[in-house]
């Protein structure tokens, strides 16, 4: 009984810390990017926007944008629906953050 108690509070436990250990992608990749303006204030604001304004799916994509901005113009020219949703999401995304962490 004991073993079966320990086995259901790891399993238990590591279904709580999954969605913590996925989160803040867009602050970690603003922290990391050599951009002059990304400072620990202004990317922890910029993350509270996302979290807002996109998906986890969406914060998945647009932090690998921070390494390589030109995967975000291959989705802006792209002529899908779903990727013309994620540019609409993404665009009001930064309009936010332009508004509210500057």
């Amino acid at each position: 009984m004991k073993k079966f108690l320990l086995i259901a509070f790891c399993a238990t436990s590591m279904v709580a810390v999954a969605p913590v250990a996925d989160a803040a992608q867009i602050k970690r990749a603003c922290l990391a990017s050599d951009r002059s303006a990304a400072t620990r204030d202004r990317c922890s604001c910029i993350q509270r926007v996302a979290n807002q304004a996109l998906t986890r799916s969406d914060q998945k994509t647009v932090a690998k944008w921070f390494r390589d901005p030109h995967q975000a113009q291959e989705l802006k020219m792209s002529k899908t629906q779903r990727d013309d949703a994620l540019w609409d999401r993404y665009r009001n995304f930064g309009q936010m953050a332009k508004a509210i962490c500057n």
